[in-house]
This record gives structure tokens, sequence and C-alpha cells, in this order.
């Protein structure tokens, strides 16, 4: 359910923001979020233990909460130093950027309570997501569009929308912040600080190529295509929602059958969100803003990027959650790399360290002679080529570690669904969906069709899969249970 909202409150808070900012504002917004990437990389440092400690039963939640505060002081320190080196010789509006730093203690403080709600109640995540996304709508209402502030008006909303978060996850995780700061906690982290921060190396490659297409174009204004066009593919990413529970059930010594289920639901999810992307490709983008109708085909290539990453996500997840080396307190660090917490951060990095090397090598020697449209086209097939073999071993792993017995029928089935679902509806909207001019008149029969290609697939799903009829009976009454209390 969630899930859902999320999808749908993330595509209209992207709506008013590509709607009322100029194309170089909306660029300068996708790279704000590759440079403050650079500085929330060190969350793990505390939260990477926290969710681990909770969830096998220590009281490690005040700690971790009153620590994510020290580092989100160094981490502003951090992104100041990197906005004036950035910008030493660029023409980007270093002001805006530097306004930009109050999203950073708000996301530090959030992540920290996420990670403790993780390990004690999963669920209680997927409240903070909710306050944070109904929020954001009426703030975003309120100060883009209304008071008309730009981008000065989408990184309040952004801040604001966490702080509504951060009341809601404070409220029902309270009973696991009620504790004493013990700094053996935050002496154990620190020691260990180099696990947790170690797989975020990759997320550093992933934020730099953001950096080196606008190094390499010299105009921010190109990146907002990748920006609407990675926006209707991260779509796929809400598929893992579905997976939240399974890490910390493993951590806690759960069985091995979660992932198996578990692995099959992801699919469930993720086929017609695969589906959706590619389907509502053009009037997508067309209603985001119609600037970036022509970064379309884009998407084909992005939104199977996307999933291929969820899956590797998921096997990466429940590895982990099955390691125990640091159950053990005298672990050494020989042990450590040994471990699953190193051999699979290690694996991610040598692929986004592939992806850079081969993204700046084709950016350099296409930029003179191709338009920006074009470039991000190969920026993202570059991307689903990087992604593919990590997956794939990835799943290797998996097979060796849980034997799972994947339940290839009902897989097909929801494949073939999605391709029946949305196909007919991607056949109706190309002879009856008119692109007018008017989002108020454009966004309700797009929304339609979107209604028609989803209730199309729930439906067939429903008909053709015993796993799926069971799935509804359990949410029905799952809601009618949380009505009699």
């Amino acid at each position: 359910m969630v899930g859902l909202v999320s999808v749908f409150t993330g595509l209209i808070f992207t709506l008013i923001v590509t709607r009322q900012l100029t194309q170089e504002e909306f660029g300068t917004w996708g790279l704000i979020a590759g440079l403050t990437g650079y500085v929330l990389i060190i969350r793990p440092i505390v939260n990477y233990w926290t969710t681990r400690e909770i969830a096998r039963g220590e009281e490690s939640g005040q700690t971790a909460f009153l620590s994510s505060g020290l580092f989100s002081t160094i981490g502003i320190v951090i992104y100041i130093l990197i906005i004036y080196i950035f910008t030493a010789e660029s023409s980007i509006n270093r002001e805006i950027l530097l306004f930009a730093a109050i999203i950073i203690p708000v996301e530090f403080v959030k992540s920290a309570l996420s990670s403790i709600s993780n390990g004690y109640k999963p669920q209680i995540t997927e409240y903070g997501i909710l306050a944070s996304e109904l929020s954001k709508i009426p703030i975003a209402l309120f100060l883009v569009y209304f008071l008309d502030m730009g981008l000065a008006g989408a990184i309040l909303t952004t801040s604001l929308a966490s702080l509504a978060s951060i009341t809601i996850l404070l409220i029902r995780a309270r009973e696991k912040i009620k504790g004493k700061f013990n700094k053996k906690y935050l002496k154990k982290w620190l020691k260990l600080f180099w696990l947790p921060l170690y797989p975020n190396i990759a997320q550093i490659f992933s934020n730099t190529d953001v950096v080196i297409f606008t190094i390499i174009t010299g105009f921010v204004g190109g990146l907002a295509y990748w920006v609407a066009a990675m926006t209707i593919s991260n779509v796929v990413n809400h598929s893992l929602k579905i997976s939240k529970a399974v890490y910390p059930k493993l951590l806690g010594g759960g069985k091995k059958e979660y992932f198996q289920e578990n692995l099959t639901r992801v699919f469930y999810f993720s086929f017609p969100l695969v589906a959706m992307a590619m389907t509502f490709t053009r009037p997508a983008l067309y209603a985001l803003n119609p600037l970036y109708e022509i970064a379309a085909p884009v998407i084909l290539l992005l939104a199977p990027a996307t999933f291929f990453k969820t899956l590797g996500t998921v096997f990466r997840q429940s590895l982990k959650g099955i390691e125990k080396v640091d159950l053990n307190e005298n672990a050494t660090f020989k042990d450590y790399l040994k471990s699953k917490l190193f051999y699979l951060p290690t694996l991610e990095n040598i692929q986004k360290a592939v992806y850079i090397v081969v993204l700046l090598i084709v950016m350099t020697i296409l930029v003179s002679n191709t338009s920006d449209i074009d470039l991000i086209m190969y920026w993202g097939l570059v991307s689903l080529l990087a992604q593919i073999p990590l997956t794939i071993y990835l799943y290797v792993l998996v097979r060796k570690d849980f034997s799972p017995k994947i339940n290839v029928r009902s897989i097909f089935k929801y494949f073939s669904a999605s391709i029946l679902a949305f196909g007919f509806t991607f056949v109706l909207m190309e002879k009856y969906l008119v692109y007018k001019v008017s989002i108020f008149e454009f966004l309700p029969d797009l929304i339609l069709f979107v209604g028609l290609a989803i209730g199309g697939y729930l439906t067939l799903t429903y008909i053709i899969d015993s796993k799926t009829r069971i799935l509804f009976k359990s949410v029905i009454k799952e809601i009618k249970n949380k009505q009699m209390r």
C-alpha cells in the first residue's frame, strides 16, 4: 500500500517540480542529488550496525540517534568544501547548491531512525515514508507552485517532508530510543567504520556519472533529460518494498524459505512496474514537461537496468542477512575480509568502477559530435550493460547459499499478464489518448489508462494464479483486522 502511495506522490511531486522549474533548474536539482550523495555515504557508519544490533536485541538506538547529529555536522562541512571546489570555475549557481545543505542533517537523522525501525519493527519505516510522501504534495504546491520559489522551494519541500517522517519515526520507535548513550557502540562503529563505508564506494561512483556529464558537456540543462528519464524508470524500485522485512528476519535467524517466497513476490510487483515505465514512457515525460518528451527512448534502456539493479539489491540483502561474522566479538580484520559483508561490496565496487570508466570513455569520444539526448541514450545503454553481469553473478551466489526453488510457472504468469495488460492498454492509448496542453486536462486521461493497465494486470493474475488469490485474501483480511482494532 505504501509503495503505491509512494509511486503516486513521488510522480505528483516531480510533476509539480518539472512544470515549475526551468530546464537548467531541473538539471541542477539532479546535480544536487549527486553532490549531496557524496556526503550521505557516511550514514552507514552508524546505520549499518544499528539495524543488525536492534534486530538481535541490543539497545543501541539512543546512541545511534544522537550520533547522527555529530555525523551530519561533519557531512555539512564536507559538502560545503565540495561545492566550493566544484563551482570554482563553473557558471553553476553556487548559492543554491549551498542552500541545499539543509537537506543533509534531516537525512542523517531520518536514516538513523529508519535503521532503528528496520531492526525493531520494519513497518514503522513505512509509516515514516507515508508521512513524508503525503506531506510532500501540499508543501510543494504551496512553496513551488503558489509562491513560485523555484528550486529553493523544491529543496525546502524535501527537507520539511523529511521532518514529517522524522516525527512519525520518533513517536513509533520511541521505545528503542529511550535508553542511554553508550560509548561502547560508538567505539565499535568507529573502529569498524571501513566495513559499512566500503560498500558506499559504489555510491560515490553512481553519483559521479552526473558530475561527469555536467563537466564534459559544460551544460547542466542537458542533465534534465537524464533526471526526467530516471524519475520514470525509478518507479521500478518500489518493488523493493516487498523485501524490506526479509533482511531483519534473516538477521534474527529466520528461515531461508523467507527469501524464496519473497523473490516470487518481487517478480509479481516488478514486472508490472517495468511494463508501466516502458508503456507510459512518452505520456509520462509529456506530463512532467513537454520539453523532456524526446527522452522517451532512454527509459526503454533505464527501466530494464533498474529492474536488474532491483534484483541485485534483493540478492545482496539476503546474502548479507545470513552472514554471522559480526556475532563473534573476537572476529579479526581477516575474518571480516573473508565475509560476505566485504565480498559483496567488492563486487559492486568493481561493477561501478567499470561503469564509470566506460561511461567516461564513451562520453569523451562522442561529446563533440553528439547531441545531448543521443549522449544520454549511450549513457543509458552503458548503465544497462554494466548492471546485467553483476545481477547474474549474484544470483549464482544466491543459488549456492539458499538453493531456492524458483516458481518458474508463477513468474511466467506474471510476465505474460504484464505483457497482455499493458500491451492492450498501449494499443488503446496510442489510438485514444490526446496530448492536451493543459496538465489538468491531460493528467486525468493518463491516470485512467494507467488504472486500466494496473487493473487488468491484477485481474489477470487473480484469475490465473492461486498464489495471487491467497495474497489478495491476506491483504483483505489484514485490512479488516486493522479496522476492528
